[in-house]
């Protein structure tokens, strides 16, 4: 079904796989480098366009237009803002698909809304009102294009099936484009994502992204590429068939992705009245990719990934074969991996058949057009029962919204006992449809990562999330909960077409790109607030470790929990108080501790105790400057960042007084840009053994090795027994900009001073 290909494959008319450069020459007659090669990618074509230095191996780019949601956007205008920046430069889309449940008893998240609102009119954005779509819906419907670029501040930023390569990234790096920077980046690697063969009825693009997660997650095969979409088998997938598996390749890991455009594009576009959004991409007539997953797409079985990650993926089949056994070890390594609460999926097997307790279709993978058509064509007539099954719906865009009430597809589902909810991303972060304590919900959306639905342990309360496909989902609906695999049943799909209305926008969007009014006031609800002052990194610094995490993985949802913490993205010390709150309920307390210890240096002179203690022990073997030496706090997790690209992740340590991640890896580029942003140095180790939760990390002459891009940092390590240990750690690769931005202390102090 999947294969991985060991090395590079040449690519012969887009169409013919070949292993190596001699049976290019015979089949060609051309003589062709793999640097040559490598230029005939789709990915490679559209980098250049945007690339704005003369350097294609350190990418200097500005793209086409941003988008964030209500959970980024205001972070990131203030960061602008406070970096100077008067006017959007490009086009800005502001969606309100995130945090848009006003909170108990206050108007919290209302209040972001009236702020971007007031954004957009005075530095020139376009603002989606609440529910009006969810942000990677409308971008596909308004923003995207063939060979164009988008930068959103969203994970999931994925247009690759429209000829559009966008990219998930923190805030600090849209407020790099605001104020007319660059995005900075050696050029990535581009693995060819082949496919052939048609799927067969029942199994919907869920499944198909999920056997491609499956493959590849684990080993990193795609890790910061770009995956690019060739082969016979695209012109067997409708358009929004494409957009459902291009937006679940963020959970590979890959940095973008880029699919060949065709009649179907075309037609996409046309009937979005944007014609002119189309043109034809295809890799040359010989072109080299850096690998290859080949995809079969004949063989593509309806899929789920099991609790708690996407790449925990297996055939419905292979899980219903043996329940008790797979279901009971996946219950084991969650709990072994979560503190507080014990997730139950023991007794979910009854008489061999595995039982669900809830079903959701929503957002930008799931809402779509298609995938709620296929879903009415399954329940129309039938039942979801009076149990304990739920099922709800939520329809990607109102434009999409309003064709499914014309052609009845709503009316059929509803009447199945289905819910249809408004546009709204909240099931995809656990902001809606939560479910009880021990239930197991099954869900198109784009994650199930821990201390997302349903799950928060702290508390002792905890469910169970799997990923399925749309179709899936309504067939176990339609059997009370019983899990069926799409495939099980016999229906005619229906498959009717979409006519793109776009009127709903025109009468609510607000579109003031070129239009700025410098002039007009910001609404400031109460609980927006300014970033903290922030300091420099000294020639030396000090770390405490105050977290000390060994799990595999750590993902952006476990550093700042999801759900009820989205009242606070904009006020950062408020939503500070959340971080590694279900993984770590300690840290905070632990931070604290640390960065009153910090400011006692700069108001006084002075330290703690414990850290006058460490003063004395490594000055018997360096020279030390205890009052010219920032203390810091540090988490260390082996591969940290996983997950999200809200910058969040990253700021509310360092709002805590953190000042380095410590890692053997960091999970993606995105997560280490964000903590380079915001001013902590990104250092790897190789042998984390040598310290632990408590102990303390002094690293002299940090600054400079960090400005001077040596790489290797010296540093000593201070156990609780008085013990040294002299170790080396890595900043890793950085850029002239990146240098000086952990150097300045983060993003803003890097522009107020330059």
């Amino acid at each position: 079904m999947i294969k991985l290909y060991e090395n590079g494959i040449w690519l012969i008319n887009g169409r013919e796989i070949v292993g190596d450069i001699e049976q290019v020459r015979q089949k060609t007659g051309k003589e062709i480098s793999k640097e040559e090669g490598a230029m005939g990618t789709m990915a490679y074509g559209i980098l250049k366009a945007h690339n704005t230095g003369e350097d294609m191996e350190a990418l200097r780019m500005r793209f086409d237009s941003l988008t964030s949601h209500d959970i980024t956007y205001v972070g990131i205008i203030q960061t602008a803002r406070a970096s100077g920046m008067k006017e959007f430069p490009m086009p800005y889309l502001l969606t309100n698909c995130h945090n848009s449940l006003c909170a108990v008893g206050g108007t919290i998240n209302e209040d972001d809304h009236m702020f971007a609102l007031s954004a957009a009119h005075k530095y020139g954005g376009i603002y989606v009102p609440t529910n009006m779509a969810v942000i990677h819906s409308v971008n596909r419907e308004l923003m995207a294009g063939c060979g164009r670029m988008i930068l959103g501040s969203d994970s999931h930023t994925r247009y690759g099936a429209l000829g559009t390569l966008a990219v998930g990234e923190g805030g600090g790096e849209l407020a790099k484009q605001l104020v007319g920077r660059t995005y900075d980046i050696a050029r990535p690697e581009v693995v060819a994502i082949y496919l052939t063969g048609s799927p067969r009825p029942g199994v919907g693009p869920q499944d198909v992204a999920l056997s491609i997660i499956g493959a590849v997650y684990a080993n990193g095969y795609v890790k910061n590429k770009v995956m690019e979409f060739v082969g016979p088998g695209i012109a067997n997938l409708p358009i929004e068939y494409r957009n459902g598996i291009d937006v679940m390749t963020t959970e590979t890991t890959c940095w973008s992705s880029i699919w060949e455009t065709d009649a179907g594009t075309e037609e996409y576009f046309a009937n979005h009245g944007r014609p002119e959004a189309y043109k034809e991409l295809r890799p040359d007539s010989v072109t080299y990719y850096d690998g290859c997953v080949y995809v079969d797409l004949d063989q593509v079985e309806p899929t789920i990934a099991l609790p708690m990650h996407p790449s925990n993926a297996m055939p419905i089949r292979e899980l219903l074969e043996n329940p008790a056994d797979i279901l009971h070890e996946c219950q084991e390594k969650a709990n072994a991996q979560i503190r507080g609460a014990k997730m139950d999926l023991d007794s979910k097997v009854r008489d061999g058949a595995v039982f669900v307790d809830q079903g959701i279709v929503a957002g930008c993978s799931g809402g779509t057009f298609d995938n709620i058509c296929a879903v009415a064509d399954i329940m129309r007539g039938k039942s979801c029962g009076n149990g304990t099954f739920t099922m709800s719906v939520y329809p990607g865009s109102m434009p999409a919204y309003r064709e499914l009430l014309k052609n009845g597809a709503l009316f059929d589902i509803s009447g199945a006992g289905a819910i249809i909810r408004e546009c709204f991303c909240g099931p995809c972060f656990g902001a809606g449809d939560t479910p009880a304590n021990g239930e197991f919900s099954i869900r198109h959306a784009t994650r199930n990562f821990p201390n997302r639905e349903g799950s928060k342990p702290g508390e002792g309360q905890m469910a169970g999330v799997a990923l399925m496909d749309a179709r899936s989902i309504a067939a176990t609906a339609i059997n009370g909960g019983k899990l069926t695999p799409a495939t099980d049943l016999d229906i005619e799909y229906s498959n009717p077409t979409y006519h793109f209305d776009g009127s709903v926008y025109e009468k609510r969007i607000y579109n003031g790109f070129g239009k700025a009014e410098p002039d007009y006031e910001l609404k400031m609800g109460p609980n927006i607030k300014d970033w903290p002052s922030l300091p420099e990194l000294t020639e030396d610094l000090m770390l405490k470790v105050v977290s000390y995490i060994t799990d595999p993985v750590t993902t952006t949802d476990e550093l700042i929990p999801s759900g009820e913490t989205s009242s606070f993205r904009s006020n950062p010390l408020r939503l500070a108080e959340f971080t590694l709150s279900r993984k770590d309920p300690d840290y905070v307390g632990r931070a604290k501790d640390v960065q009153v210890s910090e400011r006692k240096r700069e108001e006084t002179g002075g330290m703690s105790l414990e850290f006058e203690r460490v003063y004395e022990l490594l000055g018997q073997k360096v020279k030390v400057d205890p009052a010219h030496t920032v203390i810091g706090s540090t988490i260390y997790a082996n591969k940290p960042g996983d997950g999200s690209a809200r910058e969040q992740a990253a700021s509310c340590q360092r709002v805590l007084g953190a000042s380095a991640n410590i890692a053997r890896e960091y999970a993606t580029k995105r997560y280490r840009s964000n903590c380079i942003n915001w001013g902590m140095v990104p250092l790897v180790t190789e042998r984390p053994e040598e310290f632990a939760l408590g102990d303390f990390v002094f690293l002299p002459g940090i600054r400079k090795a960090v400005l001077e891009g040596t790489g290797e940092v010296k540093a000593y390590v201070v156990k609780g027994d008085g013990r040294i240990i002299e170790t080396a750690m890595s900043t890793g690769s950085l850029t002239d900009d990146e240098r000086q931005i952990i150097a300045d202390g983060c993003l803003i102090n890097y522009y107020r001073k330059h």
